[in-house]
């Protein structure tokens, strides 16, 4: 349609759902002005906003907890006793046999800016390795190209971006020949976004070409994959696998052929691995389940577990709620498809925000208060809506350190450190004598290189102790004959 037909088709809808004042600076805009604001009228889903709008824009919804929560039930990290030994065996190499079968994609969710970090453009762009300065995405990149490698199979790389940083993310990645990867392998799609609501009820506007808006939460990837028909190019390939990870875990294992087992015996929907908290109220997600029967696995937020239940202990003294959410799960590809069918199954949330405007006259508002409500998704929200998922311990100083501070707690130099001593830690299983400082942290800047070593156990295969010394307070890189 020519720019005029559009107009009288977003003014019907508008109108109808009394939000016509997004195009009452239509005559002030050029032909490029008009066609932005319309693109991003067009976008949106009025009848499901005005339903939001009564529900969760007018009105705060109650919190509604299940009254019968209890700590769920986990798999160790490490198997104990015979019998188990022998399942997580079986389960790494049925994990193996489906990477190798081209079963396993996986999933990087990477909208946002590295902005908190002090870094302009992507937060996978931000170089964070501690002595080459890979940025994310290499690191990512090169842990799918050794599991190609190893397993002999490409593994299809998807990467979420938003509509602010999508065309920066994929040209950072072409610029970069996407890290060795092969073009085909990499495939982008958008998330989606949500409109920001004024507290009576107003979609607000940016700028008299442009709507408020914001993504529409980490839990609008299983809308969007969907949507974008990314979902479907992965279950015509035959994967049936998604590992799902957020940008910032510089620690993550993308392909973990464990990990992929489990999840494969159990029949799980959703699988997900967690770390035990730092505190009772770190400020992460908690895994819980429901005592009803069927029992369901869920996830509460930090801020919504209540302070009685977060410092519960059992009779040995154990924090009862202790399963830390880290952001990192396996998706049965056709449970996502079921997510998506007659409508996106994951509820809304609200947040109230300030969030700059411009008025009725078409001058800027800077709010000095929360004057509107975001609305996002949460894809955890998705674990109750599944008949079957697994839970997976981890530790945290082998597979979470997110970087999500410019400093202090989670940051980048704590990402790096904890890098350092990952690999520092390796190097130990693998015979190596690494130096230490009084504290017990390495003495020595070291790096993996994820093409060498995407564990300690590949790493013990692919060196000689002999040939490996760690001068203190020196700098050590280890890499692969096929580095770039």
């Amino acid at each position: 349609m020519d720019l005029l037909s559009r107009y009288h088709h977003a003014l019907a809808t508008l109108r109808e759902h009394r939000q016509d004042h997004l195009l009452a600076f239509w005559p002030d805009l050029d032909d490029a002005g008009r066609a932005r604001l319309l693109d991003d009228i067009e976008r949106i889903d009025f009848e499901q906003v005005a339903k939001l709008i009564d529900s969760h824009v007018l009105r705060e919804p109650p919190l509604s907890l299940p009254s019968d929560i209890a700590p769920p039930d986990i798999l160790p990290n490490e198997p104990a006793g015979a019998k188990q030994k022998q399942q997580y065996a079986a389960a790494r190499a049925r994990g193996e046999q489906l990477i190798r079968a081209g079963k396993v994609a996986c999933l990087t969710v990477a909208g946002g800016q590295g902005t908190r970090l002090g870094f302009d453009g992507p937060k996978g762009a931000l170089p964070i390795s501690p002595i080459r300065n890979k940025p994310l995405f290499q690191l990512f990149a090169e842990q799918i190209r050794n599991a190609g490698n190893l397993y002999g199979a490409g593994v299809p790389w998807l990467i979420m971006t938003s509509p602010t940083n999508d065309y920066a993310t994929k040209a950072f990645l072409e610029a970069n020949k996407f890290f060795g990867l092969c073009r085909e392998q990499v495939v982008f799609f958008t998330q989606g976004v949500m409109p920001a609501i004024s507290v009576d009820g107003r979609v607000l506007l940016e700028s008299k070409d442009r709507v408020a808006v914001s993504p529409d939460g980490h839990g609008g990837t299983l809308r969007a994959i969907y949507r974008s028909g990314a979902l479907e190019r992965l279950q015509q390939a035959g994967v049936t696998v998604l590992s799902y990870f957020q940008v910032d875990n510089p620690l993550i294992h993308p392909v973990d052929p464990l990990f992929i087992g489990l999840h494969d015996q159990a029949r799980s929907q959703i699988s997900s691995k967690t770390i035990p908290k730092a505190g009772p109220v770190e400020k992460v997600g908690n895994f819980c389940k429901s005592a009803g029967l069927p029992p369901r696995l869920m996830v509460i937020e930090y801020s919504d577990l209540p302070e009685k239940l977060a410092y519960a202990t059992d009779a040995t003294g154990r924090r009862l709620f202790d399963a830390g959410s880290i952001a990192i799960h396996l998706f049965d590809v056709d449970f996502i498809a079921t997510l998506n069918r007659g409508g996106f199954a994951l509820p809304f949330h609200r947040a109230v925000k300030k969030v700059p405007h411009i008025d009725a006259a078409g001058k800027p508002v800077q709010p000095d208060k929360p004057n509107a409500v975001k609305l996002e998704t949460f894809v955890f929200d998705s674990l109750p809506l599944a008949e079957r998922t697994l839970l997976l311990a981890t530790r945290r100083d082998e597979e979470f350190a997110p970087a999500k501070n410019a400093s202090g707690a989670d940051s980048v130099a704590t990402a790096r450190a904890a890098m350092i001593a990952r690999a520092a830690r390796w190097l130990e299983a693998a015979g190596v004598a690494i130096p230490r400082q009084a504290d017990g942290t390495p003495d020595a800047t070291i790096e993996i290189s994820p093409l060498l070593a995407d564990s300690a156990e590949q790493l013990g295969g692919a060196i000689l102790a002999s040939d490996v010394r760690v001068p203190p307070g020196g700098l050590l890189y280890l890499g692969a004959a096929t580095e770039l």
